[in-house]
């Protein structure tokens, strides 16, 4: 069984060499200033957010984020919402791509939407991850509702377990993809109302509750909060899908 390494600052700094590291995977880290020089191999994959990436020499940063943008453009209308309208315009584009891709979701069986892709959560698990966001930085954050969080969110991987604990999430549950939809469709109908009355002066205002009590201690606008739930949607929609093009391909294959 591969080791695992997990919370440890051993290899900062660290310098690997003649090694080999086919299969490493790096996972959930802070990368900055991380160097691959002089090796080789194939199918190398990067995904995370990267201020800026070189490859053999050329920067690809401004590409990569083009490419995507061309691919999905809601993830352009979420990060750049700046008024009202913006968020109106984000929101319904989130809705659209999601009704469309449940559809598709459930011509699969329900036990292929538990399976996980490249060990990237299944599909009911990012429904689950959504559902923290929206309960996190809409429900908690802006609203300030009583019992913000759903039992059944899922918070970004790393979260110390002890944290999701006194949040009273259930993270060994198994629940079925329309156990998930339940609350989530509650709070995207939630986002919904949020939106269709947001103003210049919501947007602006501070909120007196963080997200949840293991964020950093800082001021969080309403337009921040709304926006980092927009890009969430957006940027996991993106992941799901191409998820489900990977869960497609096998279940078409015919059997042996």
């Amino acid at each position: 069984m591969a080791a695992e390494y997990a919370q440890t600052d051993q290899f900062r700094g660290a310098r690997i060499h003649l090694c080999e590291l086919a299969g490493l995977e790096v996972r959930d880290c802070e990368v900055s200033g991380l160097k691959i020089v002089d090796c080789y191999g194939s199918d190398v994959y990067l995904g995370g957010e990267f201020g800026r990436v070189v490859v053999n020499d050329v920067d690809v940063t401004a590409y990569v984020q083009a490419e995507l943008d061309r691919q999905h453009p809601a993830r352009v209308l979420a990060r750049d919402a700046a008024s009202p309208d913006d968020y109106r315009a984000a929101w319904d584009a989130v809705e659209t791509l999601w009704d469309a891709t449940l559809v598709r979701a459930r011509r699969l069986p329900e036990a292929t939407l538990q399976e996980r892709v490249d060990g990237e959560w299944s599909f009911v698990e990012t429904q689950r991850h959504l559902l923290f966001a929206s309960d996190a930085w809409l429900s908690n954050a802006v609203l300030e509702e009583a019992a913000a969080y759903h039992p059944l969110g899922v918070p970004a991987g790393g979260t110390p377990p002890d944290e999701s604990t006194k949040l009273g999430l259930t993270l060994e549950a198994s629940p079925t993809l329309d156990e998930v939809l339940a609350p989530r469709r509650a709070r995207m109908a939630t986002m919904r109302q949020v939106v269709d009355g947001l103003t210049e002066a919501d947007l602006d205002r501070v909120c007196r509750r963080k997200p949840a009590e293991f964020y950093p201690a800082r001021d969080y606008v309403v337009r921040h909060c709304l926006k980092v739930v927009l890009e969430e949607e957006a940027e996991h929609h993106r992941y799901a899908v191409r998820d489900l093009d990977a869960l497609d391909a096998d279940t078409s294959r015919p059997s042996r």
